[in-house]
């Protein structure tokens, strides 16, 4: 699960977004706060920026941020906007109270979080002017601590060194924010959530109270000694930590004022209370820990509470669950079906024992049960549980479990039982969420893969959705539902569905997708608007001149700050190019010389391997050495760099997009073209690389390690993707090192279950690199016709057509990474040979059934 996601669910019931919910304006601040004649204002995103015209900003200095609750944001915004106006400071603010919720929420990222207003001091004099001032106008206001800065006073003032205007270098593989070195170098602006100053940046005379009183120990005494961090959020971390004074273990909670909102607007501090008062009254509840003590610190809250043995059910159901392996024969259904029926029991009795002492959980979900090596349940996180008689209501809640408006007190822990029963053997519950339409269907196969006794999925149907339960005999059927669906059809209806998401009123993104366009822009390849209409060009749904002059004006208005192929310009120009914009195809690729100068990074998403494939593509296209000789001097440089990549990490990066499988394609590439066998040698060096990487699993195929237990199939990040390019560079040379491991590569591409759809991390992507097989075999032939088969557990009807679930289930996405576009991509490589990515060369037609 990916906490992150959760942010961008406030705003749409159906897409991830930034912008306020539907009926809330826009611009709620800014129509409060008119900027004058001779003031600038423009919208960047979430914020609104004003700057007194004429006006010229340094690169870089010392800003000052302002926070402040949702009880006194316009209070304190109305002084800023008119503190700044008087002395013609430029700033921005955030645009609307929703915002501002979402980005203090308590799965909002730390490090830009609690900002309201930025303001952009000229030099130093000016900084300690307007702290002073406005350290007065502000005097009792609060505010969440921002973590990224250095408080200033009291009140709800910080200040950080950073950027003032967009510079952007690589590092550690990403484009990056920069500020520059006295020597002109840039360098990354660090964006944390902990105070740091540049090494040749001087504090300011106006700061050195405030650094001196940040490290003053608090007189309350941490008694504790953390060693190591469990999780972290926006309202605070879980740690593990020894007492000073000796003993077991303890799990401390973190909480920080006004921070970590829930929906309800209560901050992390007031829930952390209540967990206590809870906690006290569950004392002595087997499988509930016990509560030591709440104790502050600074202005931080802490609770001490018992350290339970086990990891999560979530973690659990990862190493055991058995549709995620090929294989898998009734027996092992059978065992594993035993195993979670003892799981539901325990947590059933579990939740009984709590509801004795009247309260309500109010917050069931896998990551917060643990289970041990002997199978004993225990709960975790109480902060979101209550007194039945209250009658309260949970204001958080994990998608797919927390229950609907019209369910009360002990209901609420009912719902998510039901749910938990459905989820242990089929985990789609997020999508019931989003498609509550789905759940007959899930239920049904639940019940018939794991021969559960009778009235299992039944009894879950009627608690989770009485109405839904009453017509389980008809469900909600899309044409991948039929038995042999119309293949045709479906592609219409998938393409029918990413235009009718189009907002082309929007100038921030054209078709809703993953959250990352909010990161890297709504106009690239990867989760924006070029890789959309290359995927509807591809597969036969057409041409759309108002789309692609979307895209052209959304190159003008922000120009990419990144090179790369799937995050930035190339992949655009390569988009313009093909739809015959070739001047505006050359112009974004001199603005991008720059960018690809400074970039290091081998991938083929954000770096050299994907610059060097569009390079050689214009090669080919305009018949111009230039660009060859470009692709040759991008690949000497991935070659050397090869030479002295550094050994395997702990996360996963093998694969087609950040892997060496990228330039493994690259290598291969210029072997066609110019067949010299010693890119083969390089090609087959870089897939060794990747294969580093991999683990052989526990049924024999081989797949990326991420982490300690985890591993990767997919073609993203996984085995997928180095699969896809083994197989070309088999074509040429099949006695290659790397082509040893095809066969286990081909196996990690056959489970069952595969939690989504997409292209680039799902489903889809798994039966292309299956269809990538020269010579495919019945029963990968079989595997194919599965993937395409379980399509139907995802496809939502979307105004005449068929949408799909993106990343984490939660939102619907027409992207090619991770919704509609990819799938589209993926169905016309299967089923007419095409290229189911740029430059990665086309499948054989397989003519897939679907069943």
């Amino acid at each position: 699960m990916d906490l992150r996601y959760e942010a961008y669910c406030f705003a749409d019931p159906l897409f991830y977004d930034e912008q306020p919910e539907i009926g809330t304006p826009v611009d709620e601040f800014a129509s409060a706060l008119p900027a004058p004649s001779g003031w600038v204002t423009a919208d960047r995103g979430v914020w609104r920026v004003l700057h007194p015209r004429g006006q010229v900003l340094p690169g870089q200095g010392w800003k000052i941020h302002v926070s402040a609750g949702l009880d006194n944001a316009r209070r304190v915004l109305g002084q800023v906007h008119e503190y700044c106006l008087e002395h013609r400071l430029s700033y921005k603010h955030l645009r609307s109270m929703l915002t501002l919720l979402a980005r203090n929420s308590k799965y909002a990222p730390r490090d830009g979080s609690a900002k309201l207003v930025t303001i952009y001091p000229a030099d130093d004099r000016q900084l300690e002017r307007v702290l002073e001032d406005l350290s007065a106008r502000l005097e009792g206001e609060h505010g969440a601590y921002i973590l990224s800065d250095l408080r200033y006073g009291a009140g709800p003032l910080y200040v950080r060194y950073g950027g003032f205007v967009e510079q952007w270098v690589e590092h550690d593989g990403n484009r990056v924010l920069a500020i520059r070195r006295p020597d002109g170098r840039l360098v990354p602006d660090k964006r944390e959530p902990t105070f740091s100053v540049p090494d040749w940046v001087k504090i300011p005379a106006c700061l050195r109270s405030s650094v001196a009183a940040r490290k003053v120990s608090d007189p309350g005494q941490f008694r504790y000694r953390v060693t190591r961090s469990l999780h972290f959020s926006n309202g605070g971390g879980v740690y593990v930590a020894e007492p000073e004074a000796g003993g077991d273990e303890v799990v401390l909670k973190e909480a920080r004022p006004h921070a970590g909102l829930d929906k309800a607007r209560i901050d992390a501090v007031e829930r952390l209370r209540r967990e206590h008062d809870v906690l006290d009254r569950l004392a002595g509840v087997p499988g509930v820990p016990q509560v030591f003590e709440r104790f502050t610190v600074w202005e931080h809250h802490y609770l001490a509470m018992e350290y339970l043995p086990g990891s999560s059910l979530g973690s659990w159901l990862a190493r055991n669950y058995p549709l995620t392996r090929r294989g898998t024969t009734d027996a092992d259904l059978a065992a594993y079906a035993r195993r979670a029926l003892e799981i539901v029991d325990g947590v059933e009795k579990t939740i009984e024992a709590v509801h004795a002492r009247g309260i309500v959980f109010g917050d069931l979900h896998p990551l917060n049960i643990l289970v041990d090596d002997d199978g004993r349940i225990s709960l975790i996180d109480f902060e979101m549980a209550f007194d039945v008689e209250s009658g309260d209501r949970p204001a958080l809640g994990a998608p797919g479990f927390r229950a609907p408006a019209d369910r009360t007190g002990f209901e609420i822990d009912e719902h998510a039982l039901a749910a938990l029963r459905l989820w242990l053997f089929l985990p789609l519950s997020q999508l019931t969420e989003l498609a509550p339409a789905k759940l007959p269907g899930i239920a049904e196969f639940v019940e018939r893969r794991f021969a559960l006794p009778e009235g299992y999925a039944d009894a879950a149907v009627a608690a989770l959705a009485p109405r839904v339960a009453a017509t389980r005999s008809a469900p909600a059927h899309t044409e991948l539902d039929q038995e042999k669906p119309d293949w045709p059809l479906v592609r219409k209806q998938i393409a029918e569905a990413i235009l009718a998401s189009a907002t082309p009123e929007r100038q921030d993104r054209l078709f809703p997708g993953d959250i990352e366009q909010f990161r890297v822009g709504g106009a690239c390849f990867g989760v924006g608007a070029a890789g959309v209409l290359h995927a509807l060009d591809v597969s036969g749904a057409g041409r759309f001149p108002e789309h692609e002059r979307w895209l052209i004006d959304a190159v003008h208005r922000d120009p990419p700050t990144r090179p790369g192929f799937y995050d930035g310009s190339y992949g655009i120009a390569y988009v313009l190019e093909n739809f015959g914009h070739h001047g505006e195809a050359t112009k974004l690729l001199a603005s991008s010389a720059r960018l690809v100068e400074q970039t290091t990074d081998h991938a083929l998403e954000s770096g050299l391997a994907g610059i060097g494939l569009a390079m050689l593509h214009f090669a080919a296209v305009r018949q111009d050495n230039e660009f060859g000789r470009q692709a040759l001097t991008t690949a000497v440089r991935l070659a050397e760099a090869l030479e002295t990549a550094p050994p395997p990490g702990n996360f996963a990066r093998a694969g087609l997009l950040s892997g060496w499988s990228g330039p493994a394609l690259l290598f291969i590439r210029l072997f066609e073209r110019t067949g010299e066998p010693a890119w083969l040698s390089f090609a087959d060096q870089a897939l060794t690389r990747d294969l580093e990487e991999c683990v052989e699993t526990d049924d024999g195929s081989l797949q990326v390690r991420d982490g300690g237990a985890r591993t990767l199939p997919y073609v993203g990040v996984g085995s997928a993707g180095i699969l896809l390019v083994a197989e070309q560079l088999a074509r040429h040379r099949p006695d290659a090192n790397a082509c040893e491991s095809l066969p286990a590569l081909r196996e990690s591409c056959r489970g069952e279950f595969v939690i989504h759809p997409g292209l680039l991390f799902g489903r889809c992507g798994l039966a292309v690199a299956l269809g990538m097989d020269p010579d495919p075999a019945p029963s990968t032939r079989a595997a194919i016709d599965l993937h395409l088969a379980r399509l139907s557990w995802y496809a939502v009807p979307f105004k005449g057509g068929l949408a799909f679930p993106g990343n984490q289930l939660l939102r619907l996405s027409m992207d090619v990474k991770t919704g509609g576009a990819g799938i589209l991509l993926a169905l016309a490589a299967l089923q007419d040979g095409k290229e189911v990515l740029p430059l990665l060369g086309g499948a054989p037609s397989l003519q897939t059934s679907g069943r």
